[in-house]
């Protein structure tokens, strides 16, 4: 028996892995990753950097470089995100209104910018100027009538599934992962999962092209929620440029948490409440620097969005208003035909919101209308009130009115749009195009709080002498503001959909522009969360992620149950015992045939089979790796070649094959448990560290593992339902 590192005639023997390879510390599609790993790889980084930056100048140049990058991205993201909005919000304006008619002008206005261009327009018609063509007056030269209706109203359906067409064919060819919201899908990749490609160029391309054709098509989406995609895919760009963070996916996601900040920042116009959105709803770790750096992408995506002022009127959004009052489907037979899925509800969708002007317009602009507080000079059907004639207060201070014909006829068709949009978004949502779920469901609030705040404000000023009203609402005062009541009303709803709280509230906040405001929108918010949680506690996005599978720790579940993790742990009794690796005794075939025959995602190695004495943990994908390059670098290894963990090589006789060292593949420190620690902890343990999975012992004796997954099939046990919907790690 000989020394092996005296074998080559070397005095020593070669570790190839003190010299980096490709893709080592990398992930597999649909794995998750290992925070606690990831923050060390971070660490050794930086000391290595400071370490550096004392050597001379340019390495601390290099460091300085180094620290800046994080606000470099930061500031690409903020002004790539605000940009790419900007552009949407112009096309959507335009291909929106192209559906009824085309400008003779210049065809790529909307109808409101060529009708800001007409020197014939009035402020009495200044919706209808010639320079606007309806397409019945353009092709049959009638604007009266029924052919001239039938015709509009036959371009408008045409129009709607052209555009339908183009979003799931170019979604279905080139970028599935650009359809949907993107929301459930973010929140899990920032909680560690590796989705490939979801981020990626092709995605942010085709999301931002579809997305501007399904919002003009008229579907019942919006494009608010595929914004926090579209930007989040901007984050991953950048990142990739920057080997601080395409090299470490824990640094990716913070710069991610940020992109999503500024994609919420863009798509209402709110950047502080964009950053409470990542923090609240979709970031799983968020340091205090992550904080900041949110703020400056927001606020550089919102300043770059203002600058291009897509709505002409210096605002971020369409429907921001100001009072002057102080107060996914699973499985379907349709779904499996993609295409005739979106085909058929944009019919359904053209053909029954054509005939009811609430239906047939974009929903931002519907938003914005009832919103709107009824001024002296709005023709709006909501504001047909009946006029004293004698009334000579401020413009801004009318008192509540009896209502008009027009008020009456609005307070139908909203009630018929209500209807409408609730039952269609149920169908629209889960299509295989970008669909967005914010907007509509403000929309449905909205109608309900105008609905609402009319009949309020009728029997305000008929019966003013009630208990009721009689304390605060005299005669000819502005008791109520029915707008007001449609604000609280979309907050109220989002905030049931979403489960959102302060962040929405905050939202609604900047969209409104007043602190007035923000009693009754933080009573609607969590009067709303009260009401929805009475029917379940996951909102949309959570129970999007439950029905993918996606193996998503929620920090807002609670888990009381009494179970040990000896009652986790694998192997369990009658299962064969646990694939393991000992420190020195193993052949590279060994060890191939064992992740041939496995799909586990790593193996804990311990002393000898016999001892079973924990020494460390491998991961699965850097053995593949390792094993690969060492039969390509290092001479003399071969499939009888022993493998082994150990600083010095074991004592092998004088003909056998080089041995291969992979001391710097096994993680030294894995996360162990006891086998009576309570699942309560171990499940606090994974939620706040990321853990991918522990070892479970007994006076440092390897007994078992508890994966991710078997954590949360574990809760969904415990929860009464199905352990198999969890179908990844």
């Amino acid at each position: 028996m000989v020394n092996a590192g005296a074998m080559s005639g070397s005095g020593n023997l070669m570790d190839f892995l003190d010299e980096p390879f490709p893709d080592v510390g990398t992930y597999e599609d649909f794995h998750t990753i290992d925070w606690l790993r990831e923050k060390s790889r971070d660490t050794d980084r930086h000391r290595k950097i400071t370490s550096k930056s004392k050597e001379s100048v340019w390495e601390f140049i290099k460091g300085l470089l180094d620290a800046w990058s994080g606000w470099v991205v930061m500031l690409l993201i903020g002004l790539l995100a605000g940009t790419l909005a900007g552009v949407i919000d112009l096309a959507v304006d335009w291909m929106t209104d192209l559906k009824e008619g085309v400008c003779l002008s210049a065809f790529w206005y909307s109808h409101e910018q060529c009708c800001w261009t007409s020197n014939e327009t009035t402020f009495e018609d200044r919706d209808k100027c010639p320079l606007w063509q309806k397409w019945s007056e353009l092709l049959v030269n009638q604007s009266e009538g029924a052919s001239a209706y039938i015709l509009n109203y036959l371009m408008y359906i045409l129009w709607a599934l052209l555009f339908a067409f183009l979003a799931v064919s170019l979604v279905r060819v080139f970028a599935p992962y650009a359809c949907g919201s993107g929301i459930p899908e973010i929140k899990t990749i920032l909680s560690g999962f590796i989705i490939r490609g979801y981020l990626g160029k092709w995605t942010l391309l085709i999301k931002t092209v579809t997305l501007v054709l399904v919002v003009s098509s008229g579907l019942s989406l919006g494009k608010e929620g595929p914004l926090v995609h579209v930007a989040c895919c901007c984050g991953n760009f950048f990142s990739s440029l920057f080997s601080k963070y395409s090299k470490n996916e824990g640094k990716r996601r913070e710069v991610l948490s940020a992109a999503a900040a500024a994609g919420v920042s863009v798509a209402f116009g709110a950047p502080i409440g964009g950053v409470l959105f990542s923090l609240e709803e979709v970031s799983y770790y968020f340091p205090l620097k992550t904080l900041w750096r949110s703020f400056f992408a927001a606020l550089v995506a919102a300043f770059t969005l203002r600058s291009i002022n897509p709505f002409g009127n210096s605002r971020l959004v369409l429907f921001y208003v100001e009072y002057h009052t102080p107060w996914r489907r699973k499985t379907t037979k349709l779904g499996k035909y993609p295409v005739l899925e979106v085909i058929v509800v944009t019919a359904i969708t053209a053909i029954i919101a054509y005939p009811n002007p609430y239906t047939r317009r974009s929903t931002s602009e519907l938003i914005s209308e009832l919103f709107n507080d009824c001024g002296a000079l709005e023709s709006s059907q909501l504001c047909d009130y009946i006029n004293d004639p004698n009334m000579t207060r401020p413009v801004d201070d009318i008192p509540d009115r009896p209502a008009g014909f027009g008020v009456y006829t609005a307070m139908w068709q909203l009630a018929l749009a209500l209807i409408f949009k609730i039952v269609i978004t149920i169908f629209t949502f889960g299509m295989k195009i970008p669909s967005g779920l914010f907007i509509p469901s403000m929309a449905v609030g909205a109608m309900a709080g105008r609905m609402v705040g009319i009949g309020v404000e009728q029997l305000a000023y008929h019966h003013h002498d009630w208990i009721i009203f009689r304390n605060w609402c005299r005669p000819g005062a502005d008791c109520v503001t029915p707008g007001l009541y449609a604000m609280v009303g979309a907050a109220a709803c989002l905030g049931g959909v979403t489960r959102m709280t302060v962040s929405l509230v905050v939202i609604m906040f900047e969209l409104t522009g007043g602190l007035e405001y923000i009693v009754p929108l933080m009573a609607a918010a969590v009067t709303s969360k009260w009401v929805a949680d009475a029917f379940g506690k996951e909102g949309i996005y959570e129970a999007h992620i439950h029905l993918n599978g996606y193996p998503f720790l929620d920090v807002k579940d609670e888990f009381t149950h009494r179970t040990l993790a000896t009652d986790v742990m694998r192997p369990r009794r009658g299962e064969p015992p646990l694939s393991v690796l000992t420190q020195d005794s193993m052949t590279v075939e060994d060890v191939e045939t064992l992740i041939k025959e496995t799909d586990y995602n790593g193996f804990p190695v311990v002393v000898s089979r016999d001892s079973e004495r924990l020494i460390g943990f491998a991961q699965r994908r850097e053995l593949i790796l390792a094993i690969k390059n060492a039969r390509q670098r290092q001479e003399g290894i071969v499939s009888n070649s022993i493998m082994y963990f150990t600083e010095e090589p074991p004592e092998l006789p004088a003909n056998s094959p080089h041995p291969l060292k992979l001391r710097r593949v096994l993680n030294l420190s894995p996360f162990t448990v006891t086998d009576h620690t309570p699942m309560e902890t171990v499940v606090d343990i994974f939620r706040k560290l990321g853990l991918r999975q522990c070892l479970v012992t007994r006076s440092g004796r390897l007994l078992g593992i508890i994966t991710k997954k078997d954590v949360l099939r574990h809760m969904a046990q415990m929860a009464n339902q199905d352990p198999e919907s969890i179908m990844f790690n």
